[in-house]
């Protein structure tokens, strides 16, 4: 099963994030818990963990790159 990875709300008047680092790369075994991403918004610099345990199968946001609050960074799978 394939889940969605986005970008989470993190305040109020926060509307968007960029990726500053991946610590795992595509293909990559990920445990639940687990912190996938950092990303930065306009107050603080937010890590990001893995929902579930699988595979980060496709990183969708590059790093440094900016996205809106909801949007799809990251492909996981399930195994």
């Amino acid at each position: 099963m394939t889940i969605e990875l986005t970008i989470p709300k993190t305040g109020m008047g926060i509307a968007e994030g960029t990726i500053q680092k991946w610590l795992k790369p595509e293909g990559a075994t990920i445990i639940k818990g687990e912190i996938l991403v950092e990303i930065e918004t306009a107050k603080a610099l937010e890590e990001v963990e893995s929902p579930i345990s699988g595979v980060l199968k496709k990183i969708v946001i590059a790093e440094t790159e900016s996205a809106d609050v909801g949007s799809v960074i990251a492909l996981l799978e399930t195994e």
